[in-house]
């Protein structure tokens, strides 16, 4: 009976030093899955933000489809352009859309903020075009990114 009292003193030894083992393996295994996860948190956010500025993009589109179904400009200024039925108009940090004199609303999303905007009008013989530059960054962008967006569209009836 002396031995296994022995065999105990010794496993109990074993025991804390087993135990103070696992507790520093979960420790490091604590902080890489941690720190995984940091990352992924910061990779989701920075894809979204991406997402959100090309999506953004989609405000060009309609104001090149609104110019391309356009038989003649009305009023052209840098920051303002009046189609026959349609208006655009820079109002602060959001591009404003106009339908017949009603305001609809604001092409631009709440995270998204136009920086600049800028309508020239081309005349040449035979007919008649818009250049458009958009530039715009997200409210939620860290770097504080500006994406620049360029287009030229032509009349209808103007070629």
């Amino acid at each position: 009976m002396i031995k296994i009292g022995k065999k105990r003193k010794n496993n109990q030894g074993v025991a804390l030093l087993e135990l103070l083992f696992y507790i520093a393996l979960f420790t490091m295994l604590s902080l890489v899955v941690i720190n995984a996860m940091i990352t992924m948190a910061r990779s989701f956010k920075e894809t979204a933000t991406q997402a959100e500025l090309i999506q953004s993009g989609s405000i060009m589109e309609r104001i090149s489809r609104e110019i391309r179904q356009a038989s003649s400009i009305t009023s052209i200024s840098a920051t303002d352009l009046k189609l026959n039925a349609v208006e655009f108009k820079l109002s602060g940090s959001d591009l404003q859309l106009f339908e017949n004199n009603i305001f609809i609303g604001n092409l631009n999303t709440p995270n998204i903020a136009i920086t600049g905007l800028v309508f020239t009008e081309i005349t040449t013989a035979q007919g008649k075009a818009i250049k458009i530059f958009l530039s715009l960054k997200s409210n939620n962008d860290i770097s504080a990114r500006i994406v620049d967006f360029y287009d030229t569209v032509v009349l209808r009836e103007s070629y």
